[in-house]
């Protein structure tokens, strides 16, 4: 099933860099930001209280605390980041870049993660960074 939320997760990703590009045409990329981070916060605890999630904030430790405002944080920074990148730059352009996250994922969750890093993997994100090039060149 991981699969299927990967797939739509690809979708509404490339939805928002259309829609994103189109929105910040006037906007400051701050305040662009800071209002679509309104609506992904606002849809997130809807999400927690239509499924019944809120009881589990007591049971989050200290460590998972950290960690997770710390993905918050970065996310924040990318999200500015892109966002900023999108108004300066063409989607065609600025997306394929964002992209190679999944080559920078991959090679931290080898160091850090301790995950696998196979030839089949190596392979992927070399031609993933030289898709990048081809298409940002």
């Amino acid at each position: 099933m991981w699969w299927l939320f990967a797939v739509l997760s690809s979708i509404f990703a490339a939805l928002t860099s259309i829609l994103a590009k189109v929105g910040i045409k006037n906007v400051d990329s701050n305040l662009a930001t800071a209002i679509r981070t309104v609506v992904v916060v606002l849809m997130a605890w809807v999400m927690v209280f239509v499924t019944n999630s809120q009881g589990g904030l007591n049971a989050i430790d200290r460590k998972s605390w950290i960690m997770l405002i710390l993905s918050g944080l970065a996310t924040g920074l990318s999200w500015l980041c892109y966002y900023k990148a999108l108004q300066l730059g063409e989607a065609s352009k600025v997306v394929p870049i964002d992209k190679l996250s999944v080559v920078i994922t991959l090679i931290l969750a080898f160091v850090f993660l301790h995950e696998k890093f196979t030839m089949k993997s190596a392979i992927g994100c070399i031609l993933i960074t030289i898709g990048t090039l081809v298409m940002v060149l």
